[in-house]
């Protein structure tokens, strides 16, 4: 016998919670083109068949959404990453002070930098800090503190302190979800404070994010950005995507394939940080 179409309402629900992290009512009564009531009773009888978790305005699947380590994160969305981190690396100009977030995308960016001259990086990246530590027209800084194996990042109280003695041109940061209304989104509340102290130090923020994670909230730990910071994605990024950034006010730059910039061969592989 076929499913009813509550009965695959449901379904849908659970799919987009578990993918997202999140269901609000609001945004599953859109969708579905039902009244809030109704959402609410899939809900409820979702959350007493014990399938999901009621949180206030929604609810949230049971199982933890798995954070991937960054050595797994390097090989995804590969060509995407590379393209948005040589966009990236054209907007650095000579004598900047720049920060770099932890993170693959933002890793590939440190790559494309091996190539700048009189350039001051900051960084709170393993990955990072082993693309440039051999690079003598870099000087480097490390914003050191706990070091967060899943990310290869460190954060916490002392890479707070160091942040607050410097400033920079620009900051580049990566994300596990991004939304228009949200900002970044992150599995750590201390990776997250982290970003919005980042993102307060410099002239201009940039986030380095590929197209699959638009509009994603697998986690709960958020990191709200200042106006005008600008998203840098790939044009895989579809329009109804990147009009829920423009909306608010952000600026969108979507790069071309690798292929388009002049780069048919496929490039060398992201080094591998040490660990997990």
């Amino acid at each position: 016998m076929p499913p009813t179409a509550s009965q695959a309402r449901r379904e849908e629900i659970l799919r987009l919670a578990t993918t997202t992290g999140l269901a609000s009512v609001d945004e599953l009564s859109q969708r579905f083109g039902v009244t809030a009531s109704t959402i609410r009773r899939d809900l409820a009888r979702l959350t007493a068949d014990g399938r999901l978790a009621r949180t206030y305005g929604g609810a949230m699947a049971l199982t933890a959404h798995p954070e991937a380590s960054l050595r797994q994160r390097t090989g995804e969305a590969y060509a995407q990453k590379r393209a948005i981190a040589r966009w990236a690396a054209a907007e650095v100009q000579p004598g900047e002070t720049v920060l770099l977030d932890a993170g693959s995308t933002v890793g590939a960016l440190a790559h494309e930098l091996r190539t700048a001259r009189d350039l001051t990086v900051a960084t709170t990246g393993l990955t990072a800090l082993h693309e440039l530590a051999d690079v003598e027209s870099v000087h480097v800084e490390c914003l050191g503190g706990t070091l967060r194996p899943l990310s290869q990042a460190f954060v916490g109280p002392l890479t707070e302190a160091a942040l607050e003695r410097m400033t920079f041109d620009r900051v580049f940061l990566s994300a596990d979800g991004v939304t228009a209304d949200g900002g970044i989104n992150e599995a750590d509340l201390r990776q997250t404070r982290l970003k919005e102290l980042m993102a307060r130090r410099a002239a201009r923020v940039y986030v380095l994010a590929h197209a699959e994670k638009l509009g994603r909230a697998p986690f709960h730990a958020w990191a709200a950005l200042p106006p005008g910071w600008t998203l840098v994605t790939h044009r895989a990024a579809s329009e109804a995507q990147v009009s829920a950034f423009t909306g608010r006010g952000v600026r969108v730059v979507r790069v071309e394939p690798l292929e388009e910039l002049g780069d048919p061969e496929e490039p060398d592989p992201l080094p591998h940080p040490p660990g997990d």
